[in-house]
């Protein structure tokens, strides 16, 4: 099998930030292929494993199927093997249809419900399937506006996390210990301009929510001499930004709130004091005639969402993308430790 945690974060964000013509492009190539030649993952692997806090669901059938499906990059894989380890302690056959490319193509599984759960990003949701402009303040008020809107798609979200993997700002450690009192993104305001400098994604320099507006919520204006300079602004792949924030290249550099890397390389992030990014809560959904059929799937899943945190999201990327385990060995001991399910 192919490596799965080498992708970069790149990749990672990619599905967030096309624009609508470029979604509706990728969706027909994508469910053109796999109309034409069915729908291969790379993996349906999972190690076997008893129940714990989730037990079998009472009286299901014994032809009860839920297709779990799941997008392709190093979190989402993780995630989509807890939905399938989650669905086969309840009881259920499971058909594993993770490591799908991208969000586009694994919303329409779910629209079509030839997917029945999944996990997504709440912000995603609301900005990019939904369509909409602006965020809306406060998780649990985006999470309703999306449940209820989604509802009319047949599609019904269940509880969401507290992981919440949104755009932040990191300092390396050099960085931190020479700027002691920069906790957050306001203080950058306060030094000097010349130690205003910056590393960040193409895409994220380009993003309506992304870094021109960020600065300008926090009184900088890019390009402005008395604001952020552009030449104080380098432009790289995601991966290397990380990797030039830990080495100092650049005082502040743009990330993702539940990546691994941040650990491993001792970075330190910046809270949003002005709550400027949107919220990308990890939130499972599916499809509501199953649930309707099964209503027990609330609380497997919901059990499940209770206890991810960035924390632990963070600590499970780490193990795949830094030590190089298999996401399939990630989700199986973290379910274990949670006491979800037992070893076989």
């Amino acid at each position: 099998m192919a490596s799965l945690f080498s992708r970069s974060a790149s990749s990672k964000r990619r599905p967030r930030r096309r624009l609508r013509a470029a979604a509706a492009l990728a969706t027909a190539s994508i469910m053109a292929t796999m109309t034409g030649c069915g729908l291969q993952t790379a993996s349906s692997y999972v190690p076997d494993a008893e129940p714990g806090s989730i037990k079998p669901i009472k009286n299901l059938p014994d032809d009860a199927t839920l297709t779990v499906t799941s997008q392709n990059f190093t979190e989402q894989l993780i995630l989509g093997k807890i939905g399938v380890l989650a669905a086969k302690a309840a009881g259920f056959h499971v058909k594993d249809q993770t490591n799908v490319p991208g969000s586009v193509a694994t919303r329409r599984l779910m629209t079509s419900h030839k997917g029945d759960v999944t996990y997504e990003y709440t912000g995603v949701a609301w900005l990019t399937f939904m369509g909409h402009e602006k965020k809306i303040d406060g998780e649990q008020q985006q999470w309703k506006a999306i449940h209820d809107e989604d509802l009319g798609n047949g599609l019904t979200w269940l509880k969401p996390s507290k992981a919440n993997n949104t755009y932040a700002l990191t300092m390396g450690p050099g960085v931190a210990k020479k700027h002691k009192n920069v906790k957050k993104l306001s203080d950058i305001a306060k030094l000097p301009v010349s130690e205003r400098t910056f590393c960040v994604e193409s895409e994220f320099n380009s993003r309506a929510d992304g870094f021109k507006p960020m600065l300008a919520k926090y009184g900088m204006k890019l390009g402005d001499a008395n604001g952020v300079p552009k030449k104080n602004v380098t432009i790289l792949d995601t991966g290397a930004v990380y990797n030039a924030t830990a080495e100092g290249k650049c005082n502040f550099g743009e990330v993702f709130t539940t990546d691994g890397r941040i650990e491993s390389l001792d970075l330190t992030l910046l809270a949003d004091d002005k709550k400027f990014f949107p919220e990308y809560n990890i939130t499972p959904y599916v499809n509501s005639a199953k649930l309707k059929q099964y209503p027990q799937m609330a609380s497997v899943y919901n059990q499940v969402s209770a206890k991810m945190t960035n924390a632990e999201m963070m600590r499970l990327n780490r193990q795949v993308d830094v030590e190089g385990r298999e996401p399939a060995d990630v989700a199986y001991d973290w379910m274990v430790q949670k006491g979800f399910i037992t070893r076989a």
